[in-house]
């Protein structure tokens, strides 16, 4: 399934406090997952297989390494927990990094909210404006992240330009 998402990501030492405030809105809890995100080496993008107690996936992502909201096309498989696919994946791409993470998953209509907290790297909140089927479009997308990146004040230097993997390899140098 290919996925339009307009997301970003922040550092955060107030993920207590900007849930309480995400919950005035009366938002959907989907639970807390434990994932296990295990990065593979592509030519291009990034390829991850995460797996959770809620969920599981296997996905494709191309997006630029800026800070702030940006677009993200997506290429989403969802399956059941298989240690054959992880495996094979192992084998043909190898490991690039593997990213450990408690988050706590929200739903308003078509934006998620992650309120994450990552072995190694610290707290962080994340929200994707997604587009699954291009009935919402860019500026939609983006007015949605404006919106709750002003509700969180979330500041300039709060951004996280790149993905948790590329952290932990630069923090691993």
């Amino acid at each position: 399934m290919a996925v339009l998402n307009i997301e970003f990501k922040a550092s955060s030492s107030k993920l207590t406090e900007l849930e309480a405030l995400l919950q005035q809105y009366h938002p959907l809890f989907i639970g807390e997952d434990h994932q296990a995100d295990t990065y593979f080496n592509v030519p291009a993008g990034r390829l991850k297989l995460r797996e959770g107690n809620i969920e599981n996936a296997l996905i494709h992502y191309e997006r630029e390494d800026c800070p702030g909201a940006k677009v993200s096309h997506v290429l989403l498989y969802h399956h059941k927990p298989d240690k054959a696919l992880k495996d094979i994946l192992i084998k043909t791409l190898g490991i690039k990094a593997v990213v450990d993470k408690r988050r706590r998953i929200y739903f308003i209509n078509n934006v998620k909210f992650h309120f994450d907290t990552v072995d190694g790297l610290g707290t962080y909140v994340e929200v994707e404006a997604i587009d699954k089927d291009g009935t919402i479009g860019k500026e939609k997308l983006q007015a949605q992240c404006d919106q709750y990146a002003a509700l969180f004040g979330i500041k300039a230097e709060d951004y996280c330009s790149v993905s948790y993997s590329d952290m932990i390899l630069e923090k691993a140098l």
